[in-house]
């Protein structure tokens, strides 16, 4: 994507059980800036009704600027972000803030709209009958069946078994254990998480993500807009990222492919290639992942379709450990959605923001290196039906240590530590041009 270097300048999470105004204030807040400094905004959910963007901003001012409301399921944080990063980019804005939430009801996801066929209803419709000529009889609610069908046929085709899917969980789940913001925080074992309650021939309930309530926010801005502000200290680049959809390869003949296995393989090689790297090349220099674990077999096909490893050897992969510390990646430091939730709005910029703020802190190694930029960081979210955000994400070279950040206007280490913020901490990031009648509505 040509255009102008752009740079995530501020992050802001919620424990995924809460929402929009905590997460966008502590994003102001880490950026040191107002919100009348915010040209654009682009706010993602799923489950809400029309102008939702609209009322979780006007807490912190009325100032006339674009607010679009995003939904592109799983993918929908991230495909925010991405617009608010196309804004920066191209020149209609300095500076332009994604934020997304979402409130869930309990249990696997469905459509609101029963007067009317889902757009998932051929993604369902092709699952049954890929079941029926390759992988086998599956059951359980659709979408961790159709996952669950993309590992049995990696398995059929490669090798691995559940098993593996229980490291890849459990492997997130002790992750977690390092993620304040996380849902669940109990470090399953391999063998609690296969004992788990099973939810289809290849999942237990273990390896899937919960529904969750939550909020996460990142503010996109120009180098122009981080040198005035004088941001060198914690501007993080988005050195290259795209959003893909599907291709005819989604109804053909894999499982895999039905639920985005080509997709992210096209997605991750285009964000590379505009990274300035050569077809396959540039994994080497990865250190940190953030990847769309929404089931744990959505993270063993993820690997080979970023191209962190051949096709054949993505279970291979987990039984060396290359996905965790010590290996060759650090994937999902954060938990994963497994572990620290999936809040379908949220998920998307959750991943970013613990990339941009806590991953260089708990991916070891990251700053060992010639190049003091250190290693890049990748970011993977995926939905169906079908969207896939693909981010590379960096240090500048113009990083300058010390100062005033995020911590300090915070108080604290919102990367590791998850705390409520307070009508004081919104008075401090709110437009001048700001309605009381709205603020004695909002809710903290």
């Amino acid at each position: 994507m040509p255009g102008r270097r752009t740079f995530l300048i501020g992050g802001g999470c919620t424990a995924f059980i809460k929402m929009g105004l905590e997460a966008a204030t502590k994003a102001l807040l880490d950026a040191g800036i107002t919100y009348d400094l915010v040209e654009s905004a682009y706010v993602g959910y799923v489950y809400g009704d029309s102008t939702c963007g609209q009322r979780a901003l006007y807490s912190l001012g009325m100032t006339g600027i674009p607010v679009v409301n995003v939904n592109n399921n799983c993918s929908t944080g991230s495909s925010a972000l991405f617009l608010a990063n196309s804004a920066v980019k191209h020149g209609q804005t300095e500076c332009s803030i994604a934020l997304g939430f979402e409130r869930m009801k309990p249990g696997s996801l469905g459509s609101n709209w029963p007067d009317r066929k889902p757009p998932m209803a051929l993604f369902s419709s092709r699952m049954v009958e890929l079941e029926q000529e390759s992988v086998g009889e599956n059951h359980g609610p659709n979408a961790p069946r159709m996952f669950g069908d993309g590992a049995q046929e990696y398995f059929n085709k490669y090798g691995g078994n559940v098993e593996t899917l229980a490291k890849i969980s459990s492997k997130n789940h002790k992750h977690s254990l390092n993620n304040p913001y996380s849902q669940f925080r109990n470090g399953w074992s391999v063998e609690q998480v296969l004992n788990g309650k099973k939810i289809n021939k290849q999942l237990t309930v273990f390896m899937c993500s919960p529904t969750s309530d939550g909020a996460a926010c990142c503010i996109v801005a120009s180098e122009d807009f981080v040198h005035k502000h004088g941001l060198e200290n914690q501007a993080i680049e988005i050195v290259a990222t795209t959003l893909t959809t599907d291709s005819p390869a989604a109804f053909g003949n894999s499982a895999m492919d039905l639920v985005g296995y080509t997709m992210t393989k096209n997605a991750a090689e285009k964000v590379f290639k505009e990274a300035g790297f050569a077809p396959g090349e540039g994994r080497d220099q990865v250190g940190v992942v953030e990847l769309h674990d929404c089931f744990a077999a959505n993270e063993l096909l993820t690997y080979p379709a970023l191209g962190l490893c051949k096709i054949d050897e993505a279970h291979k992969m987990v039984e060396r450990g290359d996905n965790t510390y010590g290996g060759k990646f650090v994937v999902n430091p954060s938990g994963g959605l497994e572990a620290k939730g999936h809040p379908l709005g949220a998920t998307g910029l959750g991943m970013h923001f613990y990339i941009m703020r806590a991953g260089p802190m708990q991916a070891q190694g990251l700053f060992d290196t010639a190049d003091k930029r250190g290693k890049y960081g990748l970011v993977h979210n995926v939905g169906l039906g079908g969207a896939v955000v693909v981010s590379l994400l960096r240090r500048p070279e113009f990083y300058k240590p010390g100062g005033v950040d995020g911590r300090t206007r915070l108080g604290y280490n919102h990367a590791h530590e998850c705390r409520p913020v307070t009508m004081a901490d919104v008075n401090k990031v709110k437009s001048v041009q700001s309605s009381n009648y709205v603020l004695a509505a909002a809710k903290l």
